[in-house]
């Protein structure tokens, strides 16, 4: 088992790159947005990858973290889910806005990926809800704001916000800023929070 590739870009593609190591070319398939973060070959990178074995070939997927890593091997596990549906997947949503989509059952915010219908959505939220840390999500988002409102609060409110009709960086902003604005207040309670935070939605 490959556990990860660090090597030189010497081909960028619509949907793979080749990563040189040790004289060798790997093909590896990478999410959209590692693509556009490569401005130019040479470049060197370190890839975290998961091998795909079938009878008739051997895929490598690539990405930059761990944890993305690991997401998407989440998201396979999922029945009617491949490789390539996972990796759709991470190329529509960035981890974060994929589990808040997830938190919050925004089926059709992850039925956007390519060959993945609203069926095949609403499965894996099912099965991924209880799988994924959503207050590690927030912590990272929340980093540099001094958060005056519990985790669950701003879970529930960040979901209440997209259940209304507002995309999930739309409703996570909102809440963000009203902690931010608001550290006087004790947002104890996700109606609050939801009151608080559409006076800065856009």
């Amino acid at each position: 088992m490959i556990g990860y590739i660090k090597g030189i870009v010497e081909y960028v593609g619509n949907d793979k790159i080749v990563l040189e190591n040790g004289g060798i070319g790997y093909n590896i398939f990478v999410p959209a947005s590692l693509l556009s973060g490569i401005s130019k070959k040479n470049t060197e990178i370190k890839l975290f990858t998961y091998l795909s074995v079938k009878e008739d070939s051997m895929t490598l997927y690539g990405f930059l973290s761990n944890e993305e890593l690991e997401l998407f091997k989440n998201i396979i596990n999922v029945s009617g889910i491949g490789p390539k549906g996972g990796l759709n997947i991470l190329s529509t949503l960035s981890p974060a806005k994929l589990k808040l989509a997830v938190m919050a059952g925004d089926e059709n915010a992850i039925a956007k990926s390519p060959g993945i219908g609203k069926k095949t959505a609403s499965k894996l939220i099912i099965e991924l809800k209880d799988k994924l840390d959503i207050a590690d999500t927030l912590e990272s988002e929340f980093e540099d704001v001094d958060v005056s409102a519990d985790t669950s609060a701003m879970e529930d409110a960040i979901a209440g916000l997209i259940a209304l009709g507002y995309s999930e960086s739309v409703s996570l902003m909102a809440v963000r800023k009203a902690v931010k604005e608001n550290k006087d207040k004790d947002f104890d309670n996700p109606g609050k929070l939801i009151k608080e935070s559409l006076k800065y939605v856009k």
